[in-house]
């Protein structure tokens, strides 16, 4: 008789309509004409297209990509690096010139010069593509030091 009750009020409570449930009615959404409207992201750089950029002028990634004191950075060090390659290389022809005898460690000078010449553009190219893909990543992110430990603090819409 217990079984025959409870499924009877089964039944029952399935086959009522929901009609007091209009609150969990997924059919009419109110939403604000705010929420609806997507980003703009016709303005974002590709993260291929800052790569290249980067690649072939250090800092033209960063820039495009909106991280213009990193982009200087890279500038900058490109031209420190291209001036000491240029620098060490005269002197080491001046020292060829003049028979000296420590010419194979300023051309080894020469070639540490450009080797971090050439990282400088593969190192701006791979975080001007890293930047290009966070460039939607909230920039509230904070981090922060704390007695007990490090905090995180990231603020919600």
């Amino acid at each position: 008789m217990r079984t025959a009750a409870v499924i009877a009020a089964t039944l029952l409570l399935t086959g009522y309509p929901a009609n007091r449930l209009s609150a969990q009615d997924t059919a009419v959404i109110n939403r604000p004409a705010a929420l609806l409207v997507r980003p703009d992201t016709s303005g974002h750089v590709r993260p291929m297209g800052a790569f290249w950029r980067s690649l072939v002028v250090p800092g033209w990634g960063q820039a495009a990509t909106g991280r213009h004191t990193t982009g200087a950075m890279f500038v900058v060090w490109e031209g420190v690096t291209a001036m000491m390659t240029l620098k060490a290389q005269q002197e080491a022809n001046y020292m060829k010139q003049s028979g000296s005898a420590t010419l194979q460690a300023k051309r080894q000078e020469v070639e540490d010069w450009l080797v971090l010449w050439v990282f400088n553009h593969l190192f701006s190219g791979a975080e001007a593509y890293v930047s290009a893909h966070l460039q939607d990543f909230p920039s509230d992110l904070k981090i922060r030091a704390f007695p007990s430990g490090i905090g995180i603090s990231l603020p919600l819409p």
